[in-house]
């Protein structure tokens, strides 16, 4: 039954040396020993269906971007079955299944995912039996994030082809300000932080006047977004842009860093000690006006206390007169 016996041997071999599955290429030579008999034989085979995509097997893409998994098969000639095409998540766990997500057999397309992956999903080409089961996925989300399968089978050929997805979210627009005070001759810290974006987040600062070049004086972390400044100077004074990105976008924020002139030592000396002699001076003078009233309040009182203290007195003397006189008109003659 094979096109051509290359050569035939006897051997004293009693074993069947046939491997339950044979590697066989366009051209290839098969041994088989039984009994004694050793022939080799060389023979043509066809090959079975073939992914024939390429390219890189990881892929980044930004939240809210479209993507398309590429899945171009080509099928042998001896693929005579019903095509069958499956595209699957699969599960990071070996001891669950995999999710599938669309399938297309019996000329019809099939949509298998829950309603948040579903959404977007679609096969790329309109007829996917003629070559292409590519996979467009609109709108991404981080849920789309997986290891995706595309499997393609026509009995008695099966191939697939496995891709991951990475769905990154670009930095939100990063806020600046500065730490501490903008006096000259004293550190300052300009401060860009972003509060969403998919790590690695890489920051960097530069001037937007007198050139893009950072002062000597100053010294940035691409990690922290931290900018500081030693020696602050009228000369470092302007406009500072701190720009935020990763893998997938970029964005900016700007700051007005002034440069304050310090207060004079001598005249802040002086200030301070008027003030305070002004200060001893109100409190002198109002503990004074608080023991004038108080006096004057016990002065007023005791003065009062004497007048009560008089008039009832005369009271008693008038009405001891006045009994002494009602006495005396009571007396006979």
């Amino acid at each position: 039954r094979w096109p051509l016996v290359k050569s035939l041997t006897r051997r004293h071999r009693q074993t069947l040396c046939v491997p339950r599955q044979a590697s066989l290429q366009p051209t290839s030579q098969l041994s088989v020993c039984c009994g004694g008999l050793s022939v080799s034989v060389w023979f043509k085979c066809a090959r079975g269906m073939q992914v024939t995509s390429t390219g890189p097997q990881t892929i980044q893409r930004a939240e809210g971007e479209s993507v398309t998994l590429g899945c171009s098969y080509a099928p042998s000639p001896v693929d005579a079955g019903e095509l069958d095409i499956e595209w699957s998540v699969v599960s990071p766990d070996t001891t669950r299944k995999d999710r599938m997500l669309m399938s297309y057999t019996g000329g019809t397309q099939y949509v298998h995912a829950d309603r948040a992956l579903a959404k977007g999903l679609r096969f790329a080409a309109a007829d996917p039996s003629r070559g292409d089961a590519s996979l467009t996925i609109a709108a991404l989300s981080p849920a789309h994030g997986a290891t995706y399968q595309c499997k393609v089978k026509k009995n008695p050929g099966v191939d697939a082809r496995k891709l991951s997805l990475v769905v990154m979210v670009k930095p939100s627009v990063p806020e600046c300000w500065v730490e501490g005070g903008e006096l000259v001759g004293e550190a300052a810290a300009l401060h860009c932080r972003s509060a969403r974006g998919s790590t690695p987040l890489t920051y960097s600062w530069r001037r937007e006047t007198a050139g893009a070049v950072l002062p000597a004086a100053a010294t940035q972390n691409s990690v922290t977004g931290e900018l500081k400044i030693s020696n602050h100077s009228q000369s470092l004074a302007g406009v500072y842009l701190c720009e935020v990105n990763n893998a997938v976008g970029a964005q900016r924020c700007r700051i007005n860093l002034k440069a304050i002139k310090p207060p004079n030592r001598a005249a802040v000396i002086v200030g301070t000690a008027v003030g305070s002699l002004l200060l001893i001076v109100i409190l002198l003078v109002f503990i004074g006006l608080l023991y004038w009233k108080m006096s004057s309040r016990f002065r007023h009182e005791k003065e009062f206390s004497n007048e009560i203290r008089y008039s009832f007195i005369q009271f008693l003397k008038v009405m001891e007169s006045d009994v002494t006189k009602e006495h005396s008109k009571a007396r006979p003659c």
